[in-house]
């Protein structure tokens, strides 16, 4: 008889299902490829000391990228994504924006923290640089990780009951972040690899961390990563997706305005007036370049 469970690590074709007494195994598909991801609610069924995946449940939502040609899916049914940029090496604007934007169109809520509160020269720069996030409602705090008198009260404040990607650039501190919110996550991650052979762990997959005893918050640890691609979104969606966009789409005297060309645009005509930051403008007009694209496959 198949029971339900939870994916909370992947390697390759294996995945580690957590059953409802918190109990872990590893856990192959059915058939040639692993459709499951983590944070999948599952159906399983148990033979000897694995299992096998019998189905996967509906899921509220599932966060992923796409460039041309590979989809690479993070994981599924989240509360919210949390980008995590650091004050140096200095993050791209690009970037950010498209996780955001990716958030936004799988309907999950997006924040960002900023690490290396130390560096105060290098962290008021970048703090600057987030301002236009702040002015659209994207919350934004400050994070001194290489303090170890950082409470870190406000981003635990804001992942308390939330089950949360933590998303972000190589070098951005997102291991030591995990480990100051789960101090038993090295531990989980080694025992993850040793079951699953994957030799020494290194962050090539998602991982699911309980925060709490209660099991009421969950982080989940991502790959670092210097490419987001967004091509599942269509251009005429872009808009929709950057809250700073959408606030002025209703002024523009075209229906389908693309908000690149046209008279009479309110997209383009806020941007001219500052009421969007011109830095956001330039990325989406980028970005609606990139979509419009003819594809090369």
């Amino acid at each position: 008889m198949t029971q339900s469970g939870r994916v909370v690590a992947s390697h390759g074709r294996h995945v580690w299902v957590e059953d409802s007494a918190g109990n872990r195994r590893i856990c192959h598909p059915r058939g040639k490829k692993n459709q499951a991801v983590v944070g999948d609610m599952v159906q399983w069924l148990a033979s000897e000391d694995e299992g096998s995946i019998e189905a996967i449940e509906p899921r509220r939502n599932l966060f992923y990228r796409q460039d041309d040609v590979r989809t690479k899916s993070f994981a599924a049914n989240l509360d919210q994504v949390l980008v995590l940029v650091a004050a140096d090496p200095e993050f791209s604007q690009s970037q950010v924006a498209r996780a955001l934007i990716a958030a936004e169109q799988a309907g999950i809520r997006s924040l960002i923290a900023l690490n290396k509160q130390d560096l105060t020269q290098a962290f008021d720069k970048a703090w600057t640089r987030l301002k236009p996030y702040r002015d659209f409602g994207c919350q934004v705090l400050p994070l001194g990780l290489r303090n170890e008198a950082d409470e870190l009260l406000p981003l635990r404040e804001a992942l308390q009951g939330r089950i949360t990607l933590v998303l972000g650039p190589s070098g951005a501190g997102k291991s030591t972040l995990i480990n100051r919110l789960v101090p038993q996550a090295n531990a989980a991650t080694n025992i993850i690899s040793k079951a699953l052979h994957s030799g020494k762990h290194t962050t090539t997959s998602t991982t699911w961390y309980w925060v709490d005893e209660l099991k009421t918050t969950a982080l989940m640890d991502s790959p670092g990563f210097q490419a987001f691609g967004i091509h599942h979104i269509a251009p005429g969606e872009l808009a929709a997706s950057m809250p700073d966009i959408k606030s002025h789409t209703d002024h523009c005297k075209f229906y389908n305005c693309t908000h690149v060309h046209e008279p009479d645009c309110g997209v383009r005509q806020a941007a001219k007036d500052g009421a969007i930051d011109a830095g956001r403008y330039a990325i989406y007009t980028e970005l609606f370049a990139e979509l419009s694209a003819p594809k090369s496959y």
